[in-house]
């Protein structure tokens, strides 16, 4: 990755609006920095949570709090608890989040 036009600056999350994403089930909320090609996030999931959509975006995702469930189409699944992260290319392989007891992540794409 090279991060180019991209000035110094902070973030206090606490200032970015949050938007709303509903899934199947539950909701996201989206506090999204926009700089360039580059979308920075903090997205939390509500208890019970599940995409209403297979994603083939790439990302970097840190948990933050919670837990996140990723599966992928393939059928492996993988559980997020706070510290740790996953990373997977654009195209790589489509992938779907869920979350019983709710989750904070940080996210790169």
């Amino acid at each position: 990755m090279r991060l180019s036009n991209l000035p110094f600056e902070t973030t206090d999350w606490a200032d970015i609006a949050g938007s709303e994403h509903r899934g199947e089930r539950g909701t996201a909320t989206w506090r999204t920095l926009q700089r360039g090609d580059l979308r920075l996030r903090i997205v939390e999931y509500t208890p019970g949570y599940l995409a209403d959509h297979w994603c083939a975006k790439g990302h970097v995702v840190f948990c933050l709090q919670g837990e996140l469930l990723t599966e992928l189409e393939d059928g492996r699944r993988f559980v997020l608890r706070p510290g740790m992260s996953y990373q997977v290319a654009d195209d790589e392989v489509p992938h779907r989040s869920s979350t019983t007891i709710g989750a904070r992540v940080f996210i790169v794409d």
